[in-house]
């Protein structure tokens, strides 16, 4: 049987939309990364990993019209991104994992977006209510630090604890975005470690969380911006935190409450998204300060976080 033409219009349309949705911005599973060479401390540099822990593909000196960033990488659209996937693939300007620093593959956002309370496990932890909306906070972008950077321990805090997330980072401008649009204004995913000092968001200030979340060095995140296309399902990949190579947390991104598309659209009612936004997705149970009795970071440890299909951040305790 043949479909009226404005049917198979309608159907292809959906196809179409669908496929959108799945294959993010620019169709292409790469995982994007910022670094430094060594020796070469002030130049930011773009790369394209050719595997995790692989070497990485200097974007600007493959295409020295490409910008020095990720976050112009990302204002660039399609554009940008289609450049990278031919760096990539030709295999030229690889610069050796021994020679570089591997920095945040986000630099500077406009907006760091965290949200609270979003694992079904960890509000079980503490007898919470399951939130019938979003809990959302910030960090200030000085809060970011590098994948394998140091956590530095601060004088006016003696309750910092630990907090593996699914982080992901806006790649196209938008508002009042539709969630059955709001994959494609994603551009790829991340781990962060939503570092945190207990004292100053649950005793202190009025119990406002933003102080006790945005220390200097309290959001490292890397390793690499794995584009939506290299990510299966990112609501079904487990999480972990070790410290001093200690299981604290083990879950799975399939008890997050609100999922991704879900939170794009309910911040882009209040704010507009830009390039670059960094979403941090709330993290599941096993932090310290629900610990009984509770335990806090203290210096010389080492906290590793790790998502499947990601890869995993190392950050020393100072």
């Amino acid at each position: 049987m043949r479909l009226p033409l404005c049917t198979f219009r309608t159907l292809l349309f959906r196809r179409q939309t669908a496929n959108q949705q799945r294959r993010g911005l620019s169709g292409a599973a790469m995982r994007l990364v910022q670094f430094r060479r060594q020796g070469d401390e002030g130049v930011i540099r773009v790369g394209v990993e050719q595997g995790e822990g692989s070497g990485v593909v200097d974007l600007k000196a493959f295409d020295p019209s490409m910008p020095s960033t990720v976050r112009e990488l990302l204002e660039l659209g399609d554009k940008g991104l289609e450049c990278a996937q031919r760096a990539l693939v030709s295999g030229q300007c690889v610069v050796e994992r021994s020679n570089i620093h591997l920095l945040s593959p986000v630099l500077a956002p406009e907006k760091v977006v965290c949200v609270g309370m979003n694992y079904r496990d960890h509000c079980l932890e503490q007898n919470a209510p399951i939130p019938t909306e979003p809990i959302i906070f910030s960090k200030f972008p000085n809060a970011i630090t590098g994948p394998y950077d140091d956590i530095t321990l601060p004088s006016e805090s003696q309750e910092v604890d630990w907090e593996v997330e699914l982080a992901f980072v806006i790649g196209r401008r938008g508002k009042h975005i539709q969630e059955e649009e709001a994959l494609s204004y994603v551009a790829g995913f991340t781990v962060a470690n939503d570092v945190s000092a207990r004292d100053w968001q649950m005793k202190r200030n009025g119990k406002q969380w933003l102080l006790g979340k945005t220390f200097d060095s309290f959001c490292p995140l890397g390793p690499a911006l794995v584009t939506t296309d290299a990510v299966k399902d990112p609501h079904n990949l487990n999480v972990r935190c070790l410290v001093n190579g200690e299981t604290v947390q083990s879950s799975n991104t399939d008890q997050m409450i609100f999922k991704t598309a879900a939170l794009v659209a309910w911040v882009s009612k209040f704010v507009t998204l830009t390039p670059g936004d960094v979403f941090l997705t709330g993290t599941p149970p096993g932090v310290g300060v629900f610990r009984k009795p509770p335990v806090f970071l203290k210096k010389g440890d080492v906290v590793e976080c790790q998502i499947d299909q990601i890869g995993s951040i190392i950050n020393k305790v100072v």
